[in-house]
């Protein structure tokens, strides 16, 4: 077996391995791409393992990218090497499927979260719910908003302004890595990018990541804007970005992974952890300070989403660790 540092974005296997195993269904895939990640791999075995190492954590992202007669091998190969590395191992964003795996070897797993979805075949903002929706929009049109699609290559400055006006708004916020998208680099070739300007000055950005799967499409993903700019410009840009997705027919617009939210007992599986269920509550309720959920819902709910898919968290052991929690946000540079 080998465990190999690299940055994904330039590892091929790893493209391909999220194209064309999907078994697992994670909207969320093409985050494995993001510079950074280590990869793990076995002789033979027909897949990847995606994860960073923080401190004397493994922090693995989504279960193992692989054809389905060496998911398990790949699954107990990576569980070995972490342990033979003296290091503990955490699973974030693993889907339904790879929660029932994980959890008939003994980890402990709990719904963290959930991703949301959208069907574009009859999607539409007519109606009375989209109304606040529609309005925003319009005020930011009014304000002079102009959206077109670009070239990340192109617009380095653009986007780098809008970031730094962005963190500065959030007292210095660290830029999170790992469970969020990245722009530029070998794999930004498979992104599209809509930028917003008004008066040529840039104001806004969304970066949509591919998926694939059944509900195959494009993910709501890195998304930016200056703090002063018009209402409605996130609403907008997206809103312009849904008709080009339909006209193209594209199947699917997903929102990405939120944690907290979604959360429901009847995702959980037998053998979880029900004070680790009950962290997760209240990190909705009062977790605003770690990450701000409620508003991340707030904004996904605006489109009505059509399905909501329950992402999960595995431990290994046989309870839930507040350490190899910690170390989630930790690999994300949240803290």
């Amino acid at each position: 077996m080998t465990a190999i540092t690299t940055e994904t974005g330039t590892d091929d296997r790893v493209l391909d391995a999220i194209r064309t195993h999907t078994a697992s269904e994670n909207p969320s895939s093409f985050l494995a791409l993001n510079s950074g990640n280590s990869v793990f791999t076995v002789p033979g075995a027909d897949g990847v393992v995606v994860h960073r190492r923080t401190g004397r954590w493994a922090v693995q992202f989504g279960g193992p990218f692989a054809a389905e007669e060496d998911y398990d091998t790949l699954l107990d190969a990576f569980r070995r090497h972490v342990r033979d590395e003296g290091l503990g191992l955490v699973g974030v964003q693993l889907q339904r499927t790879d929660a029932e795996r994980y959890a008939r070897r003994g980890f402990t797993v709990n719904q963290v979260g959930a991703s949301w979805a959208v069907s574009l075949a009859e999607f539409t903002l007519r109606g009375s719910r989209f109304m606040q929706l529609r309005n925003k929009i319009s005020r930011a049109h009014r304000n002079g908003l102009r959206i077109q699609e670009v070239d990340a290559a192109d617009v380095g400055e653009a986007i780098a302004a809008i970031d730094a006006a962005w963190l500065g708004s959030k007292g210095g916020a660290q830029q999170l890595e790992f469970l969020v998208g990245q722009i530029g680099g070998r794999a930004q070739e498979h992104r599209r990018l809509f930028t917003g300007t008004i008066d040529g000055a840039p104001v806004a950005y969304i970066s949509y990541s591919p998926v694939h799967g059944s509900r195959a499409g494009w993910m709501h993903d890195l998304s930016r804007r200056v703090p002063e700019g018009s209402p409605g410009l996130m609403e907008a840009i997206n809103a312009h970005a849904i008709e080009v997705f339909r006209t193209e027919g594209v199947a699917w617009l997903h929102f990405g992974f939120t944690p907290f939210t979604g959360l429901d007992a009847g995702h959980e599986l037998d053998g979880h952890s029900p004070a680790f269920q009950w962290l997760m509550h209240a990190l909705w309720a009062e977790g605003a300070a770690l990450y701000p959920a409620q508003t991340q819902l707030s904004y996904k709910q605006k489109w009505a989403p059509d399905v909501l898919i329950p992402e999960y968290v595995a431990f290994d052991g046989p309870q839930a660790s507040l350490p190899g929690f910690a170390h989630i946000f930790r690999a994300c540079n949240a803290f």
